[in-house]
């Protein structure tokens, strides 16, 4: 007879996940890519999921995190904006073994290029899958963006199979109550059966809104647009022994480091039992 209370012995061990809409070259952007690194070098994440990445010919502003801060990482261009690169990445402490990309519905459409960038992170208790991604960010496009996450949900579940389960990160321009999160948090019809995602902050973010587009914020201030959540950590159902729960969430990169303002959006940060 199986001892249970042995097999679903609870993960006490943890890793720390950070995602963060960067702002491209936008606004003063020289002055604030010391900010951002500043930032999450405070936090020491495992794992980092960056949106808005700008890119040229020779580099781009991942490797420039990788370089300073040690990480492994992966970059892909999803648009180029007066001739420079935009897209996402995905860096970790741990070798990235493998990775893909996938452009999301849309770009013919609206004229805008969405991708979902997937990596498989050699982590030492196990593999991570772990996705970046970056939806349209006009209000009324809701329609698109709810194509935008069938598409990104089958793309996470062609990338099986996984024993941990999966961690999307990213800017998805959408409130937690609208039906693109609703369609991942098993809140309406799901786009791939049993794909469904516990959403960090509802589940650990200690109450509150947990604002990532915040009139406090002088960057988002001009904007003119109400403060909104935004940007997300939603990670698979847990696995055996906790993998996965999510322990503790916060929104960080919200003050200015130096007199700077790190980027339009804040950065969320969570620790999951790994």
């Amino acid at each position: 007879m199986t001892d249970q209370t042995e097999k679903h012995k609870v993960i006490e061990t943890r890793m720390r996940v950070l995602t963060w809409n960067v702002w491209w070259r936008f606004g003063p952007w020289e002055k604030r890519q010391p900010a951002i690194i500043e930032t999450i070098s405070g936090h020491d994440p495992d794992i980092i999921a960056l949106q808005e990445v700008w890119s040229d010919e020779a580099t781009n502003f991942s490797a420039h995190v990788a370089q300073q801060l040690g990480y492994h990482h992966v970059f892909e261009q999803s648009m180029e904006i007066k001739g420079f690169g935009f897209g996402n990445a995905l860096l970790s402490r741990w070798p990235i073994v493998e990775h893909e990309s996938r452009m999301l519905f849309g770009q013919a459409e609206t004229g805008e290029g969405r991708l979902a960038l997937f990596a498989r992170v050699d982590g030492p208790r196990g593999a991570i899958p772990v996705f970046s991604t970056h939806l349209n960010w006009k209000f009324e496009q809701s329609h698109v963006r709810q194509l935008q996450v069938t598409d990104l949900a089958k793309f996470v579940d062609r990338m099986r199979p996984w024993k941990f389960p999966p961690v999307v990160c990213g800017d998805f321009n959408a409130e937690p109550t609208s039906e693109e999160l609703r369609m991942l948090t098993g809140l309406t019809n799901c786009p791939v059966d049993g794909l469904v995602f516990h959403d960090a902050w509802a589940v650990a973010g200690g109450g509150g809104r947990g604002l990532t587009w915040d009139n406090a914020n002088p960057y988002v201030v001009l904007e003119f647009e109400p403060d909104r959540r935004l940007d997300y950590i939603l990670v698979g159902w847990p696995a055996a022994g906790g993998a996965g729960h999510i322990v503790n969430c916060k929104v960080t990169g919200n003050s200015p480091v130096d007199g700077v303002w790190p980027s339009d959006h804040y950065a969320v940060l969570a620790e999951l039992r790994y």
